[in-house]
């Protein structure tokens, strides 16, 4: 009997890259003209969660900007930042949330199964923590799956590893 061949999708980011394009954006903001006296800071708050510090909204808008230039620069796919809401701080600035997603939530995993499922790609497919393994018969029916995946906007990074 044949093994069955499988891969795994996960989404997963560098952190290191992450903390690279922080870095790059704090050098930039300190030395771009139009950033001087606005208070513009860019740090870590959390192991996965940026916060996003200015004078004004305006400030808050164009430093995250530039982490995006930057994370862009650094291969750091933007569908992996998750940016929340513009809010009001009680010192008269402004801030901004940004979160990193890692790993693939169990509802997204649930809509990659019935996508699979309703394809009619003879593969299987298992919820695994935060990733999908997916197996099937040949590589080829593997790739037709992988390819279908591609396909479809998740709105997360995805990655294709384990493949055997």
């Amino acid at each position: 009997m044949a093994k069955d061949s499988s891969f795994d999708v996960v989404s997963k980011v560098d952190r290191q890259e992450v903390d690279n394009a922080l870095n790059q954006t704090r050098k930039e903001l300190q030395n771009r003209f139009d950033f001087k006296g606005t208070g513009a800071e860019v740090e870590w708050t959390g192991d996965l969660q940026l916060e996003v510090r200015a004078g004004t909204d305006h400030r808050v808008t164009a430093a995250v900007e530039v982490l995006k230039e930057k994370c862009i620069k650094r291969q750091v796919p933007l569908k992996a930042l998750q940016i929340g809401p513009l809010k009001e701080t009680g010192g008269g600035g402004f801030k901004q949330v940004i979160d990193i997603n890692q790993g693939i939530s169990s509802e997204k995993s649930r809509e990659m199964v019935k996508i699979l499922k309703a394809s009619g790609i003879k593969v299987q497919a298992a919820i695994q923590e935060d990733h999908l393994r997916v197996s099937g018969k040949s590589k080829d029916v593997l790739q037709s799956a992988i390819e279908l995946l591609k396909e479809k906007d998740f709105d997360i990074p995805l990655q294709f590893t384990n493949y055997r």
